[in-house]
């Protein structure tokens, strides 16, 4: 890969929160960005203004998968895949004793395991152009909340996938817990709060992309103790 061939960057989960601000701002900065919804109308209004690739879909589909993984064939490889698509499972959220067993395996399908397929199909373009893996995580994934229980098993499931493929591939792998945001999903773990308190999601994104220009080793970070340098004026 010459200096001049731009960089291309999958991030699942783009129609809102981080996944949005990331993609919006890679966009910016130059980089070929492929993004994903389940919701395509959602999705669309979204990346309007932008010249994002949004493709409608859910990773959980191995059809979609494999329509991702096409694309980014097509566009000549990938430089860094952002797993960032999640879900909180059943509404409101409820301890593990009051989940069924099919709501629990949804959501480590949706947030380990369907996210970490994708990967697989992927890891020979990341390999091509040595590029990075981020994982979004949380901390939940490492601590215990009520009601919080299938979706952190889900985060730490994902945090040891990531964490564990950089080990085999050499390949720089990040699982980030972003911290509290002010974004839908967060939303509806508190139903009738008001969360805007929280900070925005586009506030993470400089310590994300200091984290990618950096590249220090693989690891479990937390996004707002990555440093993001100064500009000089």
């Amino acid at each position: 890969m010459t200096s001049n061939t731009p960089r291309t960057a999958l991030i699942t989960g783009g129609s809102s929160g981080l996944g949005l601000a990331l993609a919006r701002a890679l966009d910016a900065g130059g980089w070929v960005v492929v993004t994903d919804a389940r919701d395509a109308d959602r999705l669309a209004a979204a990346l309007a203004g932008t010249t994002v690739h949004g493709v409608p879909g859910d990773v959980a589909d191995a059809a979609h998968r494999a329509e991702l993984t096409h694309l980014v064939a097509e566009l000549g490889g990938l430089d860094l895949l952002v797993l960032c698509s999640s879900t909180l499972g059943p509404l409101p959220m409820r301890p593990i004793a009051e989940l069924e067993p099919e709501q629990i395996d949804e959501v480590l399908r949706s947030n380990a395991g369907a996210p970490v397929s994708l990967l697989v199909a992927l890891t020979g373009h990341l390999h091509a152009r040595g590029g990075t893996l981020v994982g979004i995580s949380s901390d939940a994934a490492v601590s215990h909340y009520e009601t919080w229980g299938a979706y952190g098993a889900s985060k730490a499931a994902l945090d040891h996938f990531v964490l564990t493929w950089g080990v085999e591939t050499g390949l720089p792998a990040y699982a980030v817990d972003p911290g509290d945001m002010r974004t839908p999903m967060h939303q509806d773990a508190f139903p009738g709060e008001d969360i805007s308190d929280r900070p925005a999601p586009e506030t993470v994104v400089p310590h994300l992309l200091a984290l990618l220009g950096q590249r220090p080793p693989s690891g479990r970070y937390v996004a707002a103790d990555v440093a993001v340098p100064v500009e000089v004026a």
